[in-house]
């Protein structure tokens, strides 16, 4: 009777063992599963990342091909100004979309959209000293370390540095002593920093962001004032050049050469009468004291109309260059580019806007500043400026078509010859999500974007 008492008791005990065995391999189990079935979902998570940032690239290299043959096909037609006006805002690629942002100089309350410019900027390598402090945000110190930086010898401008103030740096280098490849090599210079090219503009984007009116509450660091004070990024470059040739891509006729004379003779009677023609070569004095500062100083010794000027003007240069470096657009040009002209005051600026805004079909060439100021100012600036623009600059900014991925690159394209040239392409993806949080969220709740779009206009 005691044996089969134990052998119960024991029984029960070896049953208890292994129902607690049996419970701790079932948590153990479950606890793998959920630990599984995690891992399985931070792995489904991460191939869906993945495929929406290749998605992205591919949008990216999308839009860029499709910027290069819409510039292809401008360039053939002679219309490439008209693409900083196209809009450029939501195209959709695949379930994608991509945006060409650009900043608006007008307003930092609203986005702006299309190509950039680059002739509409001042450019760093050909700019005088007296152009690049007029510069908003620039010090005579920079400015004059610009010049330093960018030419061939080793004589230190006033203000400015060579070798001596840039080995002596923790980071030791050399002054370049060549031109300036990329606006961001400006960094380097001595003078130059990050607040001084961005401003309070830290991700590029040209609107006041919360973060950019907060004071220190938050970065980057800003006067909290309601306004974006942006640096000088916008306005400067280092691509602007065209051919030293006319509208059909004939060589120019160089007045201050000797040798051009009968050539000019020729334009001019093809223009005009012969007797005219004369009249205007013995008024210029061209055949005896040929030495122009620019097309513009030739007009006023030549005693041409305005009229009769705004026909032969493509046609003439003062230089034997190739091509020409760094020259502004005054057809484009914002106000604060402008006034880094040599000599001119803000009326003088402001006289040009209004005159340029008036007289639309009167700027087939420079001639047109001739009626917007005297004569000083408009030979002084006669060698600074263009109607041409031959390089474009592209802030592409592209989303997955779910929202969870998205690129940003800046692309500047060449447009100088036949096909259009990449000269420049850079990520600007760490500069963070620079359009309204509103898309991204609609994407990623599925919502169509173009009511989000819409209500957003």
């Amino acid at each position: 009777m005691r044996q089969a008492t134990g052998q119960s008791a024991l029984a029960r005990r070896m049953g208890g063992t292994v129902l607690i065995v049996t419970i701790w391999v079932v948590l153990v189990l479950a606890g793998l599963a959920l630990v599984f079935a995690r891992s399985m979902r931070v792995a489904a998570s991460v191939s869906a990342n993945h495929v929406a940032s290749l998605q992205a690239e591919c949008i990216a290299a999308g839009a860029l091909e499709y910027l290069v043959a819409k510039l292809s096909a401008s360039t053939q037609e002679n219309e490439t100004s008209s693409q900083t006006t196209d809009s450029y805002e939501a195209l959709q690629v695949g379930q994608g979309y991509f945006w060409i942002l650009r900043s608006n100089l007008e307003s930092d309350r609203e986005f702006a959209y299309g190509l950039a410019n680059e002739s509409n900027k001042i450019n760093l390598n050909s700019a005088s000293q007296e152009m690049l402090q007029r510069l908003p945000g620039m010090t005579v110190e920079l400015a004059a370390s610009i010049i330093d930086w960018r030419d061939t010898d080793s004589e230190v401008t006033t203000g400015g540095a060579e070798d001596e103030y840039y080995l002596l740096q923790s980071n030791a280098y050399h002054c370049k002593n060549a031109p300036l490849e990329t606006v961001d090599e400006i960094l380097l210079i001595k003078g130059a920093s990050e607040e001084m090219l961005y401003g309070e503009d830290t991700n590029l984007n040209g609107i006041l962001d919360d973060c950019e009116n907060d004071g220190d509450e938050s970065d980057p660091p800003d006067n909290r004032n309601g306004r974006l004070d942006a640096g000088f990024y916008d306005y400067v470059t280092v691509y602007s050049v065209e051919a030293n040739v006319d509208g059909e891509g004939n060589t120019r006729i160089n007045i201050n050469s000797a040798s051009s004379v009968s050539d000019l003779q020729t334009a001019l009677q093809e223009a005009f009468k012969e007797d005219r023609a004369i009249e205007i070569i013995m008024a210029s004095g061209i055949s005896s004291n040929p030495n122009f500062t620019n097309i513009l100083h030739f007009y006023y010794r030549s005693g041409m109309t305005f009229k009769e000027f705004s026909q032969i003007a493509d046609r003439l240069t003062t230089s034997d260059e190739q091509t020409l470096s760094g020259l502004v657009n005054v057809n484009t040009a914002p106000k604060a580019v402008l006034l880094c002209l040599p000599g001119l005051e803000e009326s003088d600026v402001d006289a040009m806007l209004s005159y340029r805004s008036a007289n639309s079909d009167e700027l087939t060439s420079i001639a047109w500043v001739t009626q917007a100021m005297d004569q000083a100012k408009a030979v002084g600036i006669g060698s600074y400026i263009t109607v041409r623009s031959r390089q474009y600059s592209a802030d592409i900014v592209c989303l997955s078509g779910n929202g969870r991925a998205y690129k940003r690159y800046k692309a500047v394209i060449d447009t100088q010859e036949t096909s259009p040239r990449v000269v420049y392409w850079k990520t600007l993806t760490h500069f963070g999500w620079p359009l309204d949080p509103q898309i991204v969220a609609a994407l990623r709740k599925g919502e169509p974007l173009t009511s989000v779009v819409l209500s957003m206009n």
